[in-house]
């Protein structure tokens, strides 16, 4: 019987647990949010933020397009983000009439 010796430069190790990916996607969602309510245009808006692997996803309703478009830019200035889905929308108010 034969039994396989790894060289010293394999790595024979097992690898070790990745930290969960849930984790990190809870620790973007309070980043994005902190962010999201030091801005004085997104401070008061009704938005919610939710992060599935490391997409961003806003939902909610804002007062105007600045706000939806300064959200939106909030959240990819957040490290690691993968990715900003935008689903916010306007208020009945400020939506342009047909």
């Amino acid at each position: 019987m034969v039994l396989p010796w790894p060289f010293p430069d394999d790595d024979a190790r097992p690898a070790e647990p990745s930290p969960p990916a849930e984790s990190d996607d809870r620790r973007l969602a309070a980043e994005v949010t902190q962010r999201l309510n030091g801005n004085r245009l997104t401070r008061r808006q009704r938005i919610v933020v939710e992060v599935q692997n490391r997409v961003v996803i806003l939902g909610g309703t804002v007062e105007s397009p600045d706000v939806r478009l300064t959200a939106g830019e909030l959240a990819w200035g957040v490290r690691d983000v993968a990715d900003v889905c935008n689903t916010l929308r306007l208020t009945d108010r400020q939506r342009p009439r047909r």
